[in-house]
């Protein structure tokens, strides 16, 4: 590692140190899954990893959760929170992701208070600034700590430090909840959500990479890297068929590829 990025990683354990418990909001991805090595690393025992399972979660991020926990040997929790009962969350309006931050790490927050943990540490970073989050105001609203963000590392050092731990996971794909393929303004149903995941796991079965399938009132609208577009070409009738299988009646290609974000397009 590069010796500012090496000197951020000495002062995250330095402030890692300082909690006596923690909970750390673990989702499996990339930015979480660093943020629960240092931690167990500096506190041991005294860290509680804990993963919320809704339906917004494909059942292969669940998975993944449990494996790197075990791999990490951290103690581990899987609690099962259902963010649909929020009108904020289930009318899906622009600001979505601050009721169901609110919703999701005020349970951390009932969580680690009854168990006595200290704090609720998550695992925001700089890069997630730059694009329309306001589930950033819930965790400040509820006191969540975002060691990652203070000290100002990014992913691509988040990544560089997981492959020069040995971890498999240091090039996996960012992962975003599955309330982000659907439209603002449009109700988000578990029907709708199952679609997605089966559309974006079969996909993820023949196509390296980051991609997404946006649902749009029926159509599977696919996000992928562009040098994906070869392969999505060459088995474009099997991708149809198995996509149609999942519930959607028409399937086309974003010419654009996959971004970050594509649905805040429009509130622009």
């Amino acid at each position: 590692m590069a010796d500012h990025s090496a000197d951020k990683v000495d002062s995250l354990r330095k402030r890692i140190k300082n909690y006596e418990k923690a909970v750390i909001a673990f989702s499996g991805g990339v930015d979480s899954t660093f943020l629960l090595m240092v931690a167990v690393q500096e506190l041991g025992e005294r860290v509680l990893a804990v993963t919320l399972d809704s339906m917004l979660i494909p059942r292969q991020e669940i998975q993944e959760a449990q494996r790197i926990a075990r791999f990490l040997g951290t103690n581990h929790k899987i609690v099962t929170v259902n963010p649909l009962e929020i009108p904020g969350v289930r009318k899906n309006p622009p600001e979505r992701c601050y009721y169901c931050k609110r919703y999701l790490f005020g349970a951390l927050c009932d969580l680690a208070s009854k168990k006595g943990y200290q704090a609720v540490l998550d695992g925001t970073i700089k890069d997630d600034q730059s694009d329309h989050r306001p589930g950033l105001k819930a965790l400040m609203e509820l006191g969540i700590h975002s060691p990652l963000l203070d000290e100002g590392i990014t992913k691509d050092e988040i990544r560089q430090f997981l492959r020069s731990a040995g971890l498999s996971t240091w090039n996996k794909p960012g992962a975003a909840c599955l309330a982000s393929r659907i439209p603002y303004g449009e109700e988000i149903t578990t029907d709708k959500l199952k679609m997605v995941e089966k559309a974006e796991a079969y996909l993820n079965s023949i196509i390296n990479g980051q991609l997404r399938v946006r649902w749009h009132r029926g159509i599977a609208r696919i996000e992928a890297s562009i040098d994906a577009f070869p392969v999505i070409l060459e088995h474009r009738e099997e991708i149809t068929e198995n996509i149609k299988k999942a519930g959607f009646s028409y399937v086309t290609l974003d010419l654009v590829g996959y971004r970050k974000g594509s649905l805040n397009e429009v509130l622009n």
